[in-house]
Protein backbone atom coordinates (compact mmCIF):
# COMPACT_ATOMS: atom_id res chain seq x y z
CA UNK A 1 0.00 0.00 0.00
CA UNK A 2 1.85 3.42 -0.91
CA UNK A 3 0.97 6.58 0.39
CA UNK A 4 -0.87 9.82 -1.11
CA UNK A 5 1.58 12.13 -2.49
CA UNK A 6 0.47 15.08 0.20
CA UNK A 7 0.44 18.56 -0.57
CA UNK A 8 0.67 18.17 -4.76
CA UNK A 9 -0.96 21.75 -6.25
CA UNK A 10 -0.57 23.53 -3.61
CA UNK A 11 3.21 23.56 -4.18
CA UNK A 12 3.67 26.16 -6.82
CA UNK A 13 6.61 26.31 -9.41
CA UNK A 14 8.74 23.50 -10.68
CA UNK A 15 11.21 23.39 -8.56
CA UNK A 16 9.25 22.84 -5.53
CA UNK A 17 7.16 20.02 -7.47
CA UNK A 18 10.44 18.11 -8.25
CA UNK A 19 11.36 18.31 -4.51
CA UNK A 20 7.86 16.96 -3.49
CA UNK A 21 7.86 14.30 -6.46
CA UNK A 22 11.75 13.22 -5.14
CA UNK A 23 10.61 12.59 -1.24
CA UNK A 24 7.26 10.81 -2.17
CA UNK A 25 9.65 8.48 -4.66
CA UNK A 26 12.29 7.81 -1.82
CA UNK A 27 8.87 6.95 0.45
CA UNK A 28 8.02 4.45 -2.47
CA UNK A 29 11.19 2.82 -2.59
CA UNK A 30 11.60 2.98 1.24
CA UNK A 31 8.03 1.24 1.46
CA UNK A 32 8.85 -1.52 -1.15
CA UNK A 33 12.43 -2.05 0.33
CA UNK A 34 14.43 -1.20 -2.19
CA UNK A 35 17.86 0.25 -1.97
CA UNK A 36 19.13 2.95 -4.34
CA UNK A 37 21.54 0.48 -5.97
CA UNK A 38 18.51 -1.43 -6.99
CA UNK A 39 16.10 1.33 -7.91
CA UNK A 40 19.45 2.96 -10.15
CA UNK A 41 19.98 -0.55 -11.77
CA UNK A 42 16.12 -0.16 -13.09
CA UNK A 43 16.34 2.64 -14.76
CA UNK A 44 19.91 2.08 -16.03
CA UNK A 45 21.83 5.08 -13.51
CA UNK A 46 24.30 4.93 -10.25
CA UNK A 47 23.15 5.23 -7.20
CA UNK A 48 24.15 8.59 -6.92
CA UNK A 49 21.53 9.92 -9.51
CA UNK A 50 18.86 7.88 -7.66
CA UNK A 51 19.81 10.19 -4.81
CA UNK A 52 19.72 13.66 -7.07
CA UNK A 53 16.16 12.47 -8.12
CA UNK A 54 15.08 11.65 -4.92
CA UNK A 55 16.16 15.14 -3.50
CA UNK A 56 14.31 17.34 -6.56
CA UNK A 57 17.54 18.23 -7.77
CA UNK A 58 17.62 16.96 -11.23
CA UNK A 59 14.54 17.16 -14.00
CA UNK A 60 12.46 13.52 -14.05
CA UNK A 61 12.67 11.61 -17.05
CA UNK A 62 9.42 10.33 -17.69
CA UNK A 63 10.76 6.68 -18.72
CA UNK A 64 12.74 6.65 -15.49
CA UNK A 65 10.09 7.65 -13.29
CA UNK A 66 7.40 4.82 -15.17
CA UNK A 67 10.51 1.96 -14.44
CA UNK A 68 10.56 2.73 -11.15
CA UNK A 69 6.75 3.19 -10.64
CA UNK A 70 6.85 -0.16 -11.61
CA UNK A 71 9.25 -1.52 -9.37
CA UNK A 72 7.60 0.12 -6.90
CA UNK A 73 4.15 -1.95 -7.70
CA UNK A 74 2.72 1.51 -7.63
CA UNK A 75 -1.19 1.09 -9.06
CA UNK A 76 -2.26 2.21 -12.71
CA UNK A 77 -4.55 5.37 -11.21
CA UNK A 78 -1.71 6.24 -8.95
CA UNK A 79 1.27 5.74 -11.64
CA UNK A 80 -0.36 8.22 -14.47
CA UNK A 81 -1.66 11.04 -11.41
CA UNK A 82 2.33 10.97 -10.68
CA UNK A 83 3.01 10.96 -14.71
CA UNK A 84 1.17 13.96 -14.49
CA UNK A 85 2.76 15.80 -12.27
CA UNK A 86 6.42 15.04 -13.70
CA UNK A 87 5.23 16.49 -16.89
CA UNK A 88 4.18 19.64 -14.78
CA UNK A 89 7.59 19.50 -13.32
CA UNK A 90 9.37 19.80 -16.24
CA UNK A 91 7.78 22.91 -17.91
CA UNK A 92 10.55 25.57 -17.92
CA UNK A 93 9.66 28.37 -15.28
CA UNK A 94 9.36 31.88 -16.36
CA UNK A 95 13.14 32.43 -16.10
CA UNK A 96 13.82 29.83 -18.98
CA UNK A 97 14.09 33.21 -21.71
CA UNK A 98 17.32 34.25 -19.83
CA UNK A 99 19.04 31.04 -20.29
CA UNK A 100 22.04 32.89 -21.91
CA UNK A 101 22.78 34.64 -19.20
CA UNK A 102 21.47 32.58 -16.12
CA UNK A 103 23.79 30.31 -14.57
CA UNK A 104 22.41 26.74 -13.65
CA UNK A 105 22.72 27.08 -9.97
CA UNK A 106 20.60 30.11 -9.88
CA UNK A 107 17.90 28.37 -11.73
CA UNK A 108 16.80 26.63 -8.59
CA UNK A 109 17.17 29.26 -6.68
CA UNK A 110 14.30 30.90 -8.74
CA UNK A 111 12.08 27.96 -8.82
CA UNK A 112 12.26 28.24 -4.74
CA UNK A 113 11.94 31.87 -4.23
CA UNK A 114 9.19 31.56 -6.77
CA UNK A 115 7.09 29.25 -4.89
CA UNK A 116 7.88 30.23 -1.28
CA UNK A 117 5.62 31.20 1.22
CA UNK A 118 8.28 33.26 3.75
CA UNK A 119 11.64 34.49 2.76
CA UNK A 120 14.22 35.72 5.10
CA UNK A 121 17.41 37.73 4.09
CA UNK A 122 20.19 39.19 5.44
CA UNK A 123 22.48 41.59 3.44
CA UNK A 124 25.47 43.16 4.10
CA UNK A 125 26.58 44.68 1.20
CA UNK A 126 23.92 45.27 -1.44
CA UNK A 127 20.43 46.08 -1.61
CA UNK A 128 18.37 42.50 -1.81
CA UNK A 129 17.88 41.71 -5.66
CA UNK A 130 14.20 41.76 -4.81
CA UNK A 131 14.07 45.64 -3.82
CA UNK A 132 16.58 47.12 -6.18
CA UNK A 133 15.57 49.97 -8.83
CA UNK A 134 16.84 49.25 -12.49
CA UNK A 135 19.72 51.07 -12.12
CA UNK A 136 20.84 50.40 -8.68
CA UNK A 137 20.72 46.35 -10.29
CA UNK A 138 22.68 47.92 -13.43
CA UNK A 139 25.55 48.93 -11.08
CA UNK A 140 25.57 46.21 -8.76
CA UNK A 141 25.40 43.73 -11.81
CA UNK A 142 28.19 45.74 -13.90
CA UNK A 143 30.56 45.66 -11.02
CA UNK A 144 30.43 41.76 -11.85
CA UNK A 145 29.80 41.47 -15.21
CA UNK A 146 32.37 44.62 -16.89
CA UNK A 147 33.82 42.65 -19.95
CA UNK A 148 29.74 41.01 -20.58
CA UNK A 149 28.02 42.86 -24.20
CA UNK A 150 25.23 45.36 -23.77
CA UNK A 151 22.69 43.13 -24.54
CA UNK A 152 23.97 40.70 -21.91
CA UNK A 153 24.55 43.45 -19.27
CA UNK A 154 20.48 44.63 -20.57
CA UNK A 155 19.26 40.94 -19.81
CA UNK A 156 21.31 40.32 -16.32
CA UNK A 157 18.68 43.98 -15.47
CA UNK A 158 15.72 42.38 -17.18
CA UNK A 159 15.79 38.82 -15.38
CA UNK A 160 16.19 41.27 -11.92
CA UNK A 161 13.75 43.54 -12.39
CA UNK A 162 11.08 40.05 -13.39
CA UNK A 163 11.71 38.33 -10.27
CA UNK A 164 10.85 41.64 -8.46
CA UNK A 165 7.27 40.46 -9.36
CA UNK A 166 7.27 37.85 -6.97
CA UNK A 167 6.69 40.22 -4.21
CA UNK A 168 3.46 41.98 -6.13
CA UNK A 169 1.63 38.36 -7.26
CA UNK A 170 -1.82 37.61 -6.39
CA UNK A 171 -0.36 35.04 -3.79
CA UNK A 172 2.78 37.08 -2.36
CA UNK A 173 5.40 36.24 0.02
CA UNK A 174 6.00 37.49 3.57
CA UNK A 175 9.07 39.33 2.83
CA UNK A 176 11.63 39.98 5.89
CA UNK A 177 14.79 41.68 5.17
CA UNK A 178 17.62 42.71 7.59
CA UNK A 179 20.36 44.73 5.67
CA UNK A 180 23.69 46.48 7.46
CA UNK A 181 23.72 50.32 7.43
CA UNK A 182 26.74 49.79 4.92
CA UNK A 183 24.26 48.54 1.97
CA UNK A 184 23.03 52.31 2.67
CA UNK A 185 26.22 53.98 2.91
CA UNK A 186 28.05 52.44 -0.04
CA UNK A 187 27.25 54.76 -3.17
CA UNK A 188 26.74 52.02 -5.57
CA UNK A 189 26.47 53.90 -9.02
CA UNK A 190 26.69 56.75 -7.75
CA UNK A 191 24.89 59.41 -5.21
CA UNK A 192 21.70 59.88 -7.93
CA UNK A 193 21.41 56.60 -8.17
CA UNK A 194 21.38 55.79 -4.19
CA UNK A 195 18.92 58.53 -3.41
CA UNK A 196 16.52 56.87 -5.77
CA UNK A 197 17.16 53.22 -4.52
CA UNK A 198 16.79 54.81 -0.76
CA UNK A 199 13.46 56.16 -1.97
CA UNK A 200 12.50 53.21 -3.47
CA UNK A 201 12.99 51.17 -0.14
CA UNK A 202 11.08 54.00 2.15
CA UNK A 203 8.13 53.14 -0.30
CA UNK A 204 8.73 49.50 0.10
CA UNK A 205 8.33 49.16 3.84
CA UNK A 206 4.24 50.53 3.26
CA UNK A 207 3.71 47.32 0.97
CA UNK A 208 2.00 44.47 3.63
CA UNK A 209 4.11 42.01 2.90
CA UNK A 210 7.39 43.74 3.24
CA UNK A 211 9.63 44.49 6.35
CA UNK A 212 12.91 45.82 6.55
CA UNK A 213 15.13 46.35 9.15
CA UNK A 214 18.58 48.17 9.38
CA UNK A 215 21.44 46.77 11.65
CA UNK A 216 23.38 49.97 12.70
CA UNK A 217 27.00 50.50 12.78
CA UNK A 218 26.91 51.20 16.35
CA UNK A 219 25.51 47.43 17.42
CA UNK A 220 29.54 46.47 16.77
CA UNK A 221 29.86 43.09 16.19
CA UNK A 222 26.56 40.88 15.34
CA UNK A 223 25.63 36.99 14.39
CA UNK A 224 25.10 38.01 10.23
CA UNK A 225 29.49 38.38 10.60
CA UNK A 226 29.43 35.28 8.69
CA UNK A 227 28.14 37.13 5.59
CA UNK A 228 24.61 37.26 3.34
CA UNK A 229 22.18 34.57 3.43
CA UNK A 230 18.59 34.01 2.77
CA UNK A 231 16.21 31.39 4.31
CA UNK A 232 13.01 29.79 2.41
CA UNK A 233 9.70 28.78 3.75
CA UNK A 234 6.72 27.05 1.45
CA UNK A 235 3.18 26.61 1.66
CA UNK A 236 4.08 22.74 1.82
CA UNK A 237 4.66 21.32 4.77
CA UNK A 238 6.47 18.30 3.09
CA UNK A 239 9.01 20.58 1.74
CA UNK A 240 12.03 21.15 3.91
CA UNK A 241 13.29 25.16 4.81
CA UNK A 242 16.50 25.90 2.44
CA UNK A 243 19.36 28.18 3.83
CA UNK A 244 20.60 30.07 0.35
CA UNK A 245 24.01 31.06 0.54
CA UNK A 246 25.56 32.57 -2.76
CA UNK A 247 29.33 32.58 -3.94
CA UNK A 248 30.85 34.35 -7.01
CA UNK A 249 30.25 31.53 -8.99
CA UNK A 250 28.37 28.96 -7.53
CA UNK A 251 25.93 28.70 -4.29
CA UNK A 252 25.23 26.34 -0.85
CA UNK A 253 21.60 24.85 -0.44
CA UNK A 254 21.30 23.69 2.65
CA UNK A 255 17.92 22.01 4.00
CA UNK A 256 19.45 19.66 7.31
CA UNK A 257 17.83 20.68 10.38
CA UNK A 258 20.73 21.11 12.00
CA UNK A 259 22.51 23.94 9.33
CA UNK A 260 18.94 25.48 8.71
CA UNK A 261 18.26 25.83 12.44
CA UNK A 262 21.83 27.38 12.89
CA UNK A 263 20.82 30.03 10.19
CA UNK A 264 17.13 30.93 11.50
CA UNK A 265 18.70 31.86 15.02
CA UNK A 266 21.72 33.62 13.56
CA UNK A 267 18.64 35.63 11.80
CA UNK A 268 16.57 35.81 14.60
CA UNK A 269 19.55 37.73 17.07
CA UNK A 270 19.79 39.99 13.74
CA UNK A 271 16.32 40.99 14.33
CA UNK A 272 17.05 41.73 17.83
CA UNK A 273 20.04 43.46 16.95
CA UNK A 274 18.65 45.65 14.59
CA UNK A 275 16.14 48.83 14.85
CA UNK A 276 12.24 47.43 14.63
CA UNK A 277 10.64 47.61 11.34
CA UNK A 278 8.50 51.04 12.70
CA UNK A 279 12.08 53.11 12.71
CA UNK A 280 13.18 51.83 9.22
CA UNK A 281 11.47 54.98 7.56
CA UNK A 282 13.00 57.77 9.70
CA UNK A 283 16.22 55.98 9.20
CA UNK A 284 16.33 55.96 5.51
CA UNK A 285 14.84 59.44 5.28
CA UNK A 286 18.27 60.33 7.62
CA UNK A 287 20.39 58.92 5.40
CA UNK A 288 18.68 60.10 2.31
CA UNK A 289 18.79 63.71 3.40
CA UNK A 290 22.65 63.13 3.58
CA UNK A 291 23.18 61.91 0.39
CA UNK A 292 21.42 65.23 -0.56
CA UNK A 293 17.90 64.45 -1.06
CA UNK A 294 15.51 67.74 -0.12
Amino acid sequence: MTTPLPGVGSAGGPTALRMLLGAHLRTLREQGGFSRAAAGWEIRASESKISRLELGRVSFKERDVKDLLSLYGVPNEERERLLDLVREANTPGWWHRFGDVLPSWFQSYLGLETTASLIRSYEVQFVPGLLQTRNYARAVIMLGHSHDSPKEIDQRVDLRMSRQRTLTSDNPPWYWVVIDESVLRRPIGGREVMREQIRALIEACARPNVQLQIVPFDVGGHSGAGGAFTILRFPDQELPDIVYIEHLTSALYLDKRDDVDLYTECIENLCVSAEPPDRSVEILERILKEFGDD
